[in-house]
């Protein structure tokens, strides 16, 4: 059986990293380091699939293939993306894989394979839909030392709060921290 980990780059109050339309730009930028960048990859894990919602693919399918090579763009680009879309037959970027019509079953089938993690990377929107189905096993925050106000959330206010158990934590030398918790379920009260 394999693992959903959730990736997700926030800010101290909990803003996300995304692209559409966002007053701050890449606001990560001034905190990537080498040493980051290797805590990362090493969080990864030497192999894994995505599991990506279509816009997070779309972007990605545009910059990821003319990356370069580096040990992070070579195992994006080499992971089999299973992508949540109503338009399969548009998928370029491969390895790829869509998760059939109903996407909840898709990503349970997916999960009771053999093979490597499954780690979700931005796509905000299915992050919240596999966290209130219960279906990820670990939610890993690179958090940066910002507060950034206002911006897109990591987890929607139309699903019920969660409870998540600390694992670890590493600290970059810009002060980026990575933490990695386990996904417990419902928020006990």
């Amino acid at each position: 059986m394999r693992k959903i980990r959730i990736f997700e780059h926030i800010s101290l109050d909990g803003v996300i990293e995304h692209d559409e339309d966002y007053a701050y730009g890449a606001w990560t930028a001034p905190y990537r380091s080498p040493a980051g960048l290797a805590a990362l990859i090493e969080a990864y894990g030497t192999s894994f699939d995505l599991l990506l919602g279509r816009r997070t693919y779309d972007a990605w399918a545009g910059f990821w293939p003319k990356a370069g090579s580096s040990p992070m763009v070579d195992s994006l680009n080499a992971a089999t993306k299973y992508v949540a879309t109503h338009r399969p037959d548009s998928l370029e970027w491969g390895p790829v894989g869509d998760l059939g019509a109903d996407i909840i079953e898709g990503v349970r089938g997916l999960k009771s394979t053999d093979g490597p993690d499954l780690i979700v990377w931005g796509s905000s929107t299915l992050t919240s839909v596999l966290l209130d189905k219960g279906l990820v096993d670990e939610v890993v925050l690179i958090v940066y030392p910002v507060l950034l106000g206002r911006g897109k959330r990591f987890f929607s206010d139309t699903v019920d709060a969660r409870e998540l158990a600390f694992v670890s934590s590493k600290a970059t030398p810009t002060g980026v921290l990575l933490n990695t918790y386990r996904h417990v379920g419902l928020l006990r009260t």
